[in-house]
């Protein structure tokens, strides 16, 4: 069943444009940035209408604010008539390390209430979910002001390259379905490697056996 409809989730208003909450909506700017499509403001959210290939595509960020993400979510489903199989949701995750991504259809939101919203509204959770890591919380720091925190300068060339990959995930699985997506994308692993460790050889030492001198 071919993609209609991606939704990238976070939460509306400048002060959250760089929370680590709100990596969905990044992800899908850059995805209409690709595909050349304007945003349009409506009532629950902000819309935009592109092709990948033969199809037409709407691209979607609710404004509703991430628990009620369904609220926007829903009625447009209803109102094109497309079946929640044909939904992409991109959005935190916050059990994938940050530089991992991950694509599934169906089952638990993990912990992610614009996610969970969105199945209760459609009555269903059988929709694909492109997950982008943002990794658990330092032990001194709660969840909520882990999500709400902004992404540091020092983690811009890491994102940049995970929103690169996300948009290649989301045309994929648009175009090919998520099973071939998922076999080219789950395993992407863009953080830094450790360094190598240089391991220097040392000569071997040379021994002398001593042995008793033979007998006359």
């Amino acid at each position: 069943m071919n993609i209609r409809v991606i939704v990238g989730l976070g939460n509306p208003g400048a002060q959250y444009a760089r929370n680590r909450h709100n990596i969905g909506f990044l992800a899908i700017e850059q995805l209409a940035l690709k595909l050349g499509a304007t945003w349009q403001k409506k009532p629950l959210l902000e819309l935009a209408e592109a092709r990948v290939g033969a199809g037409k595509l709407f691209l979607v960020k609710p404004l509703t604010f991430m628990n009620s993400s369904g609220a926007a979510v829903a009625p447009l489903l209803r109102f094109q008539k497309i079946d929640a199989g044909q939904l992409l949701v991109i959005h935190d995750d916050l059990d994938l390390p940050f530089g991992r991504l991950r694509i599934r259809t169906g089952g638990s939101s993990g912990g992610q209430n614009g996610v969970k919203d969105i199945s209760e509204k459609l009555g269903t959770d059988q929709f694909v979910r492109l997950k982008l890591g943002i990794d658990r919380p330092p032990a001194q720091w709660s969840v909520i002001n882990w999500v709400l925190s902004n992404f540091q300068p020092d983690e811009a060339a890491l994102l940049e390259g995970v929103l690169r990959v996300a948009v290649e995930a989301a045309t994929g699985i648009s175009k090919d379905g998520a099973a071939l997506a998922q076999s080219q994308f789950n395993s992407t692993d863009l953080r830094p490697k450790p360094p190598k460790l240089k391991v220097v050889a040392k000569p071997l030492e040379t021994q002398t056996l001593e042995t008793e001198p033979l007998e006359p």
